[in-house]
């Protein structure tokens, strides 16, 4: 699942923003300034972010300019009132790699998020290796060696999703709402079976394991 942050401070456009993407199928994440969105980038792995210049705090320009100090080349798609050549120039200079003016049209601002994604091959070149087993986001399909299973979609969403953050605890409620979504009526039991099918399935890898963390959620960690 693709994910998004939209760093934007007007609460109505954030939750518009917020509305069509999920229709959309992509996983958003929202930040109402650019240190909030900050925080965001150091706890979620983002695939683009569409940003807003004038926010309180720290503003579009001095984000996109500390992400891109970082050697960060993630997508980001300014989404702004002000429409000046100055201000496209300005922000373009800081590393910017699209821009839309206010109000945003939802489906030219789609179509400019494909082109983006599309751009950067995030769409369609997504791996993830641990030890010899690969994980491509494509496929769907887990490899070692010679081994070949492609997984159903919610047991891969969750299998990548733990294995890129080893040894981070996720919580049942957090792993519905990214992987099911937060609209979903499957009981939070879901997660538990979803992962008994992956220990199964993966119980003779030396390289991973999936370990239940009492009271809290479940976490990923890497033996090799």
């Amino acid at each position: 699942m693709i994910s998004i942050l939209v760093a934007e401070d007007d609460k109505h456009v954030r939750r518009l923003l917020e509305a069509v993407l999920k229709r959309e199928g992509y996983n958003v994440f929202t930040a109402e300034d650019g240190q909030k969105a900050l925080d965001v980038l150091e706890q979620q792995h983002i695939d683009l972010i569409i940003l807003d210049i004038m926010m309180p705090n720290m503003d579009g320009y001095a984000f996109a300019s500390e992400v891109r100090a970082a050697d960060s080349q993630i997508p980001i798609l300014m989404a702004t009132a002000k429409h000046l050549p100055e201000d496209k120039k300005k922000g373009f200079r800081l590393g910017t790699d699209d821009y839309m003016t206010k109000p945003v049209d939802t489906e030219e601002m789609l179509l400019r998020i494909q082109a983006l994604l599309r751009r950067s091959q995030i769409a369609t070149a997504r791996r993830l290796t641990v030890g010899k087993v690969i994980l491509d986001y494509e496929s769907l399909t887990v490899t070692r060696d010679d081994e070949r299973q492609t997984l159903p979609q919610k047991e891969f969403y969750l299998l990548y999703k733990l294995l890129s953050y080893p040894d981070r605890i996720f919580t049942r409620i957090q792993l519905m709402d990214e992987i099911w979504g937060m609209d979903n009526e499957s009981a939070d039991t879901t997660v538990n079976v979803h992962i008994n099918r992956l220990r199964k399935r993966f119980e003779a890898y030396p390289e991973f394991e999936l370990i239940s963390v009492r009271g809290l959620g479940y976490k990923a960690v890497k033996r090799l």
